[in-house]
C-alpha cells in the first residue's frame, strides 16, 4: 500500500540549473516538455509549440516553474527511453530501494482529448521502499500570470486568467501557496500516478488512475513502434538513426504538419552571451531538409503533411522580400515579433530571454532551393505533385529568376551587413535545377529556356566569384576571403563532384580552418562579423555536412571516424542541441531538428559509401 507522509523541502544540495544535456523530451505532436535527469519538468508550454510556457525553470529557476518529482534521499540517476517509444524513463538507485518515473503524453486521435495534452508522470517502485517528494509549481504566461490554487473533487486546480490547469494524482498532494507539495513512500511493486490536463472550455477535470495509466502506458507504445516500423533503415547506426527520426517526429505539429526547429527558446548558443533565439517555429529550410532525412527512411505521411501546409496553411505574397518568408507559425501565421521577457535571467544568467523572432522579415534565398528539392524528392519518392503544387513551383522558380543576384542574410540569419553569400546562389541554381527536372520528369510546362540560361548564369558566377584563388576554396561570400562550412552543401546539392580538384582544396581548407575534432564551425566570427556579441560553439549540422563530404569524396575513412566522434558528443539519450561548446557540452535550443535530419543523411550516405 502507498504510504503517504508529511510534507518535506525540496533537496538543498540539487544544481539550480541542470545543463542542456540533461534532459530529455516528451511529447504529443502538439506540444513538448524537457524532463530533467533529476526528475524535474523545467519545460513545457500546455497548449502547443509557441504557446506561453508554465514550467520554465529552464530558464529561470526562481520565476519560470517547475514540476519536480524524485526521491528525498541522495539516489543515482540514470534516464533512458522505452525501446522504440518516445516514453522516457528516469531511474533513481538508492541506499534503500530503486524507483522510476515514466513520463509521456499520450496520442489521442479524438482531437477533444487531444486538446486535453495530458501529461502522465508514473511513479514505481522496482527495488526495496524509496520516499518521494512532488512539488507542481505552474507559473503561467512565461511566469507573467498569477494564479489561484483551489481543490475541485479531489483534482487540485490551478486557474490563471487565460488557462486553467488539473493535477490529479493517486497519493495525496496539499495546497502550498501557488503550488502543490506532497510527499510519499512506495514499497517494492507499487505505483503512484500524476496527471496534469489543460481543463475549461467543456473539457473537466478527469481521474487518472494507476490503471488507467498502464493502458495509456500500453497504447502510447503501440503508436511510436507502428510509425518506427516503417522505417527502412537497415544500416550501421540504427538506433541512432531511428531516436533522430522520433525526435523530428516529436517536432511536427499534427494538426498542420509543420515541423519547429526546436521546441524550446532562448537556450543560449554561449553560456551568459546574447545569442539566445526562439526557435519553436516553422523555418521553410529546416522542414524542407527533414523532410529530405525522412522520405530516406520511408515515411511519406510526413511529407504529404508538409505539402499540405505549405498548400494549405501558407499565404504566398508579393513583394520585393519574395513570395516566401524564412519562417512561419506552426499555423501558418506569418507575423512573428520578437519580444525580450526582462523578468527572466535566463539559463545560467543567459540574457535575453527573447519570444518570437524578428529574423522573420529577414531576406534569405537558400529556402527556395530547399523547398524545391524537398518538392523534387517528394514528386520521385513519394507522390506525383498536384497541378496546383506545380503552378506553385513555377511561380517561386520564375521569382528567383528575377531576384537570385540580390545580397540577403544567408543561411545563417546575420543580424550584420546583407552580403551576396554563395551558399544563397547555391540553392538558387538548385530550385532551378530541381524544377527543371520535375518539368522534364513529368511533362509539365515550364519555361525552360529562361530557367536554362539563369541556371547557367548562376552556376558560371558562383565558379568565377565564388572562388579565391588566394585560399584557394570557394568562400562565404562575394568580395571577401572568409570561409563559411555551409559550402560544404556544393557536392551534397550536385553542384560540384565530390572529387573536383576545387571542391577538394575547399575540403582542405575548411578542415584546417573550421574543424576542431570532426566539430565543423559555421564561420570565424572575427573575420566575418555577423553583428552579435560573443562567441558560439561548433553547429552540429555542419560536423554532419562534413562527414558526408568527406565520405562523397572518397575518404570514407576519416568519414567514419569524424561520424563516430559526432556519435560522442550526444547526449545520453542520443539527442543534440543547436551546437556544441569548447568543453563538449550542448548549447543552443534543444534538441535541434537540424541537427538530427543532419545525422539522418551523414548515416544513411555513410553506410551507402561503406557498402
Amino acid at each position: 500500500m502507498t504510504t503517504c507522509e508529511s510534507l518535506r523541502p525540496s533537496r538543498a544540495d540539487e544544481p539550480r540549473y541542470l545543463p542542456i544535456a540533461e534532459h530529455g523530451l516528451i511529447g504529443d505532436m502538439r506540444t513538448a516538455a524537457l524532463v530533467g535527469t533529476n526528475g524535474t519538468i523545467d519545460w513545457y508550454c500546455p497548449l502547443r509549440f509557441d504557446a506561453p510556457s508554465v514550467f520554465a525553470a529552464i530558464l529561470d529557476a526562481d520565476r519560470g516553474g517547475a514540476f519536480e518529482l524524485a526521491p528525498d534521499v541522495p539516489a543515482r540517476r540514470k534516464q533512458f527511453y522505452f525501446p522504440d517509444t518516445n516514453i522516457l524513463i528516469t531511474r533513481f538507485f538508492a541506499d534503500n530501494g530503486v524507483g522510476e518515473v515514466q513520463d509521456f503524453m499520450p496520442i489521442v486521435d479524438d482531437s477533444r482529448e487531444a486538446d486535453r495534452h495530458r501529461l502522465i508522470r508514473r511513479v514505481l517502485c522496482v527495488r526495496g521502499s524509496l520516499p518521494f517528494t512532488v512539488r507542481v509549481a505552474p507559473r503561467f504566461d512565461y511566469g507573467r500570470q498569477t494564479h489561484a490554487v483551489r481543490t475541485e473533487q479531489g483534482h487540485t486546480v490551478f486557474d490563471s486568467p487565460d488557462l486553467s490547469l488539473a493535477l490529479t494524482s493517486s497519493v495525496p498532494v496539499e495546497i502550498d501557496g501557488p503550488d502543490a507539495r506532497g510527499a510519499f513512500t512506495l514499497h517494492e511493486g507499487e505505483a503512484a500516478v500524476f496527471a496534469l490536463d489543460r481543463i475549461g472550455d467543456g473539457l473537466k477535470p478527469r481521474a487518472c488512475a494507476v490503471m488507467e495509466a498502464e493502458e495509456l502506458f500500453g497504447a502510447t507504445v503501440r503508436y511510436w513502434r507502428s510509425w518506427l516500423s516503417h522505417s527502412r533503415y537497415r544500416g550501421r547506426w540504427r538506433e541512432m538513426v531511428h531516436r533522430s527520426a522520433l525526435t523530428l517526429k516529436l517536432l511536427t505539429y499534427a494538426p498542420t504538419g509543420a515541423l519547429v526547429a526546436a521546441p524550446t527558446t532562448s537556450l543560449p548558443e554561449q553560456i551568459g552571451g546574447e545569442r539566445n533565439w526562439d526557435y519553436r517555429y516553422a523555418w521553410v529550410r529546416d522542414a524542407a531538409f527533414c523532410i529530405y532525412a525522412l522520405l530516406r527512411l520511408g515515411f511519406t505521411d510526413e511529407a504529404r503533411a508538409f505539402a499540405h501546409f505549405l498548400s494549405e496553411n501558407i499565404c504566398l505574397q508579393s513583394g520585393p522580400d519574395g513570395p516566401l518568408q524564412i519562417m512561419y507559425g506552426i499555423d501558418g501565421r506569418s507575423d512573428i515579433p520578437e519580444t525580450e521577457l526582462t523578468h527572466l535571467q535566463g539559463h545560467l544568467g543567459s540574457f535575453p530571454v527573447r519570444i518570437g523572432n524578428d529574423a522573420v522579415a529577414q531576406l534569405q534565398l537558400d529556402i527556395y532551393g530547399a523547398l524545391i528539392d524537398s518538392l523534387y524528392l517528394y514528386d520521385k519518392w513519394g507522390e506525383p505533385l498536384s497541378s496546383a503544387h506545380w503552378d506553385t513551383v513555377g511561380m517561386l522558380v520564375n521569382w528567383v529568376c528575377d531576384n537570385w543576384d540580390q545580397p540577403d542574410e544567408g543561411i545563417w540569419e546575420t543580424r550584420g551587413k546583407a552580403q551576396k553569400f554563395l551558399y544563397s546562389r547555391l540553392m538558387c541554381w538548385v530550385a532551378i535545377e530541381r524544377a527543371m527536372r520535375i518539368a522534364n520528369h513529368r511533362g509539365l510546362p515550364a519555361d525552360e529556356l529562361r530557367w536554362a540560361e539563369t541556371r547557367d548564369a548562376i552556376y558560371r558566377r558562383i565558379m568565377e566569384r565564388g572562388w579565391s584563388e588566394k585560399r584557394k576554396a570557394f568562400v562565404q561570400h562575394e568580395g571577401e576571403d572568409v570561409l563559411d562550412a555551409a559550402v560544404l552543401m556544393m557536392p551534397l546539392a550536385k553542384f560540384i563532384s565530390p572529387t573536383d580538384p576545387k571542391w577538394l582544396s575547399t575540403l582542405d581548407a575548411l578542415g584546417e580552418e573550421l574543424v576542431s575534432d570532426s566539430l565543423v564551425y559555421r564561420y570565424d566570427p572575427r573575420r566575418s562579423p555577423d553583428g552579435l556579441r560573443g562567441e558560439e560553439g561548433t553547429f552540429s549540422i555542419c560536423s554532419f555536412w562534413y562527414v558526408e563530404a568527406l565520405s562523397r569524396a572518397g575518404r570514407v575513412d576519416e568519414a567514419r571516424l569524424a561520424f563516430e566522434k559526432m556519435l560522442t558528443y550526444a547526449n545520453h539519450l542520443g539527442l543534440y542541441a543547436e551546437e556544441i561548446g569548447r568543453t563538449g557540452e550542448q548549447t543552443g535550443n534543444f534538441p535541434q531538428a537540424f541537427t538530427h535530419l543532419g545525422l539522418i543523411s551523414a548515416a544513411f550516405n555513410l553506410d551507402r559509401a561503406l557498402g
